[in-house]
């Protein structure tokens, strides 16, 4: 990270929106783990692939509050500080919507979503493939390796060749994971 990069990411001040995601602590994902922490995971992925452009940074950190807190205030995010109309605009980009289904809401975004939407999308879709690892559900693991291979590899490879790379391994991982578990469901039959 270069020193102009350590002095914008410096100057983003998370707090504010970390303390609104505390309203998913305890809250367990289908794909493991708990809410809060998939957030934090979520801009850490970020981060890590060198964004730290504000806006998305403070997106990830409260992106599943509106889907996953039927009752939540969005309000609250949108008067959390300056940026906040912009980080409600993204959430929503990235948020499914109460009549969509789960291919539409992919594609939507996919086709029609912002770049920095595209790219929480694909650090989202890191952060939960990395979760599957706690997952009991075969089926699930699978349905949901394959759901990235169909609608987020496409995104990825659009807008983060090593994003791609990484969901890739995740996907290879998964279905190894996948195989030998079914396998060994199959000797025991």
């Amino acid at each position: 990270m270069t020193t102009e990069e350590m002095l914008r990411l410096k100057g983003t001040f998370l707090a504010p929106y970390m303390q609104l995601a505390t309203a998913l602590i305890g809250k367990s994902r289908e794909g493991g783990g708990n809410m809060f922490r998939h957030q934090l995971d979520t801009m850490a992925t970020l981060i890590d692939y060198g964004y730290i452009n504000s806006v998305m940074l403070k997106a990830s950190i409260v992106h599943d509050l509106i889907e996953d807190i039927p009752d939540f205030n969005h309000n609250l995010i949108l008067s959390t500080d300056f940026e906040g109309p912009n980080v409600y605009d993204l959430v929503m980009e990235v948020t499914r919507y109460p009549n969509e289904t789960k291919p539409e809401f992919l594609t939507r975004i996919r086709e029609s979503g912002s770049r920095e939407a595209k790219v929480l999308k694909v650090a989202d879709r890191i952060s939960n493939m990395i979760s599957l690892g706690f997952v009991n559900n075969i089926a699930f693991i699978r349905r949901y390796t394959e759901e990235t291979v169909q609608f987020i590899l496409p995104i990825a490879e659009e807008v983060d060749a090593a994003m791609r790379a990484e969901l890739d391994s995740l996907v290879e991982s998964r279905r190894k994971y996948v195989s030998v578990f079914t396998r060994q469901e199959d000797r025991n039959d």
